[in-house]
């Protein structure tokens, strides 16, 4: 089986959290699709082993550049989309960045439901705003593609944060769309199950133990690869996707028709 070739020649494609995970890996395809790839993460070399994401871009022959981004802040998000200006603006703006904390909801302090909401839903909120006021600006309409997930809409335990966090970023992809389908500017979103991103349980990321319990309940029975989740970003924000917008993708292996 072969898989969907994109050009994205002569674009300008934001990825935050692009350093590690599914968003090195979607960083690393639209740069092999010929985007000059922006990479905005708290860090700039991987979780996983390898050079750092624009790093392993350019030695591919493509065209990247890293920006240190902390996504909870409006304003270094702001200037993650002014350092696209120099690429002539954003054309494709990937808000990836997210951080997974679990805990009973009634041991949940406010102090990190307010940390995990920072960075998963005010971080998608203020990445939209920011590319979406570039690209009318700049009177060229363009794509965002949010990572939501499987808990976007399917509740499970000890997530409370997490899943109202991303609940809301369906949400906030749903009203972009909305608002901005008039400027031709389209709004879409992923949402991944299970994903083997090599990291396990630290600060950023999902928990081992809640991607295995995923993984169980999946009817293919197995997480995806992060690679298996790129190519839903590329086709999102594709002409092949030209009348899609505030849609959910879900690339899950089937967890969500359970």
């Amino acid at each position: 089986m072969g898989s969907a070739t994109y050009d994205f020649g002569d674009q300008t494609v934001v990825v935050t959290g692009g350093s590690s995970g599914i968003g090195r890996a979607v960083a690393r395809r639209f740069g092999a699709a010929g985007a000059t790839v922006v990479v905005a993460d708290v860090r700039e070399r991987p979780k996983e082993s390898g050079p750092p994401t624009h790093e392993a871009i350019e030695d591919a022959g493509g065209r990247a550049t890293f920006v240190e981004t902390d996504v909870s802040d409006p304003g270094e998000v702001a200037s993650v989309v002014e350092a696209a200006r120099e690429f002539g603006g954003v054309d494709v703006m990937v808000n990836n960045a997210g951080i997974f904390r679990g805990a009973p909801l009634l041991d949940a302090d406010p102090e990190t439901f307010d940390r995990v909401y920072g960075v998963n839903a005010r971080g998608v909120f203020a990445g939209m705003q920011a590319a979406a006021r570039d690209m009318l600006d700049r009177g060229e309409p363009g794509s965002i593609v949010n990572t939501a997930s499987i808990s976007s809409e399917l509740a499970q335990t000890e997530h409370a944060m997490y899943d109202a966090s991303k609940g809301a970023v369906m949400m906030l992809t749903r009203v972009a769309a909305l608002e901005l389908a008039e400027h031709d500017v389209r709004v879409n979103a992923v949402a991944p199950g299970a994903v083997d991103t090599g990291i396990g349980s630290d600060d950023d990321s999902e928990s081992e133990t809640d991607v295995i319990d995923v993984e169980k309940s999946a009817p293919m029975g197995r997480s995806a690869s992060p690679e298996e989740v790129a190519g839903s970003y590329l086709f999102l924000a594709s002409e092949d996707a030209s009348y899609v917008t505030g849609h959910l993708l879900y690339v899950d292996g089937g967890y969500a028709v359970l």
